[in-house]
C-alpha cells in the first residue's frame, strides 16, 4: 500500500452538529484537536444526536481559536460561543458513560433550542485528559475520550465508500445512492487502498503520528440521514446488513486511538504497519 495518502480530514467541534475539513490537524491523545469537545443535551443530561434528532444535520460549528464555536443553521442568526468556565460541572449520560461537563452561557441553550424545537442545553468537555476513558473491552489503561461515540477517531477509506456504492447500486434501494462520506461522519478519509483493506489493519502512521486500530465502527440510523436536509432513507443500513454484519454489527470504518501527538495533513503518507 505504498500508495496510500490522507485524503481528507473532517473535524465536528459539537457532536451531531455539520463540522468542518481543514487542511491539517493536531492529533491530542483523545482525538483531533476540537473534535467533539461540545455535545447537546435534554432535560435528563442525555447526550443529544441525530439518532433523535436528524435536523442537527443542518446545524454547524465552526472551531473558533482558544475552543470557542460558531454556530450557524438556517432561519437562525449564527451566535458564537466561548468555552465557559469551568466554575461547576454537571452529569452527561453518554451511552453508558458518566461523565462531567461544564455548561455554555444561556444564550447558547436558546439558539440550539430554537433550531430543535426542543428543550437542549450545549456543554462542554474542559478536561478530556481525564472526564471519559475509552470502552476497557477495547481500550488501554489511561486512554480517554471526548464526546465521540466511543473512541477518539474514526478512519474510513475512500475505495470502500465506492465498493459499497456498487453494492447499492444493484440493490433494491438504488435511487438512494451513492452515498457521500459525509454519511459516515469520518475523522480521516485514507485514498490509494483496496476496498476493506482496513479491515486487516492493526497499527498504521499517517504523516509523523502512530495510530493504533480498536475495532470496526458499528453503524446506526445516523448513516441513513442526508447530512444536508436530514431526510432518512433506507441506506447504507440495508446494503451493510447484507455485505458487512460483524458481530452482530453492521460495520464501515475503523475505530482509532492515537500512540503519539503530533499532526495530520491532507496529503500525508499512510503506512500500515501491522
Amino acid at each position: 500500500m505504498g500508495n496510500a495518502e490522507l485524503l481528507s480530514i473532517h473535524v465536528h467541534p459539537v457532536k451531531a452538529f455539520r463540522g468542518q475539513a481543514p487542511r491539517e490537524a493536531s492529533v491530542e491523545p483523545w482525538g483531533l484537536a476540537g473534535d467533539r469537545r461540545w455535545a447537546l443535551i435534554d432535560d435528563g443530561g442525555k447526550v443529544v444526536t441525530q439518532r433523535q434528532q436528524p435536523r442537527l444535520a443542518q446545524a454547524a460549528a465552526e472551531l473558533l481559536p482558544g475552543g470557542g464555536v460558531r454556530l450557524s443553521a438556517p432561519g437562525l442568526r449564527p451566535l458564537t460561543v466561548a468555552v465557559p468556565q469551568p466554575v461547576g460541572t454537571v452529569s452527561v449520560e453518554i451511552f453508558r458513560d458518566k461523565v462531567e461537563g461544564v455548561l455554555a452561557d444561556e444564550a447558547a441553550h436558546l439558539w440550539c433550542s430554537a433550531h430543535l424545537g426542543a428543550d437542549v442545553r450545549l456543554v462542554h468537555m474542559d478536561d478530556p485528559a481525564t472526564r471519559r476513558a475509552v470502552d476497557p473491552e477495547y481500550g488501554l489503561p489511561g486512554e480517554t475520550v471526548s464526546f465521540a461515540d466511543g473512541y477518539p477517531l474514526l478512519v474510513t477509506t475512500a475505495s470502500s465508500l465506492d465498493a459499497l456504492n456498487a453494492l447499492i447500486a444493484r440493490g433494491e434501494h438504488a435511487a438512494e445512492g451513492p452515498l457521500p462520506m459525509n454519511r459516515f461522519r469520518p475523522n480521516l478519509v485514507v485514498a490509494g487502498t483496496p476496498p476493506w483493506a482496513e479491515d486487516g489493519w492493526s497499527r498504521l502512521t499517517i504523516g509523523e503520528v502512530g495510530f493504533r486500530v480498536a475495532k470496526p465502527c458499528g453503524r446506526c440510523v445516523v448513516t441513513t440521514t442526508d447530512q444536508t436536509g436530514a431526510g432518512r432513507g433506507r441506506e447504507p443500513l440495508h446494503t451493510l446488513g447484507r455485505h458487512r454484519r460483524l458481530g452482530g454489527k453492521l460495520v464501515f470504518g475503523q475505530n482509532l486511538v492515537p500512540l503519539s501527538r503530533g499532526t495530520v495533513r491532507v496529503g500525508d503518507r499512510v503506512e500500515i504497519i501491522g
